[in-house]
């Protein structure tokens, strides 16, 4: 199995549009250390000809053109891209689909919470059903889908921003965030780009796991209220933060799992800067950060 790292990014992407934060100073000067990132998906294929992406990222358009594997190939329209599943309703997910809209046809394939969240917005109708066909996929029931089997299975999380109408919302256990885990003959990829804590459940899911990519977004929970940017917590947002006791560093002691790789990292997380102390850290507990244009061979 093939895995391409489309963007690594939280979202807004690395930089982000509107910060000036010093770490987007710096990726957007060029700063080698500060490499930018787009907003976080994958391109999965068993044969290298077709490929399937985990979320379509706002950044969808910019990520193909990017990426010469997913080039048209074919008549003169075509695209390798032959499928699309959404581990969530967030628009970091899913508003890179209105970047396919040219008739072209995949598959859809999420859960029914995500289905409906696409149902209830008539701007997705923009992919014709007679072209692009919707799949469900059920929690904990491997689908084949282009060569690979994939089992979409319940994270911590809540519901997407835009659906909180003003309330703070409840950290759920269900269909509206979901893990992937992507098999073939080779092995398991199992791509969690949100989480909002380690379950026992979880952990037991990922013992002895050849690869994981995990949700990095922040390095500590009050990292955006310390830094001026926001008041909000990882833990309000559904995110695990990567340090401190309830942290994923710590989350993944004792797991087995052979190789970590974080994704999904926010613009204000300093991991994101080759040169500092937190990245230091994480690869000295072992984990690799995420990057736009990483390859993997599972």
């Amino acid at each position: 199995m093939r895995v391409v790292v489309l963007g690594a990014a939280a979202g807004g992407g690395f930089p982000q549009w509107n910060s000036n934060a010093a770490g987007c100073r710096r990726a957007r000067a060029g700063d080698p250390v500060a490499r930018p990132r787009t907003q976080a998906s994958l391109a999965v294929s068993a044969d290298g000809k077709a490929w399937t992406l985990l979320n379509a990222s706002p950044d969808l358009r910019q990520q193909i053109e990017q990426t010469k594997v997913l080039h048209p190939n074919g008549g003169l329209r075509s695209s390798p891209i032959a499928s699309v599943v959404l581990t969530g309703g967030d628009v970091d997910a899913i508003a890179g689909l209105l970047t396919l809209r040219e008739r072209q046809p995949f598959g859809i394939y999420a859960t029914a919470r995500v289905h409906e969240v696409l149902d209830a917005n008539p701007i997705f109708e923009v992919l014709s059903r007679e072209i692009v066909q919707r799949h469900l996929v059920p929690l904990e029931q491997p689908c084949q889908i282009g060569g690979l089997s994939i089992e979409l299975f319940a994270v911590s999380g809540k519901v997407p921003l835009y659906l909180e109408g003003g309330r703070t919302p409840d950290i759920e256990e269900n269909d509206q965030t979901v893990g992937a885990a992507v098999s073939d003959f080779t092995g398991t990829l199992f791509y969690i780009p949100g989480c909002a804590a380690m379950t026992p459940a979880l952990a037991e899911r990922l013992r002895g796991a050849g690869l994981v990519m995990f949700d990095g977004t922040l390095w500590r929970d009050d990292e955006m209220i310390v830094a001026g940017l926001g008041p909000k917590t990882g833990a309000r947002m559904g995110h695990m933060s990567i340090s401190g006791p309830g942290g994923t560093l710590v989350a993944f002691e004792g797991l087995g799992v052979r190789r970590r790789i974080l994704i999904h990292l926010n613009n204000s997380n300093p991991v994101l800067l080759d040169d500092s102390p937190e990245r230091r850290a994480v690869e000295d507990a072992g984990w690799e950060v995420a990057f736009d244009g990483m390859e993997l061979t599972v």
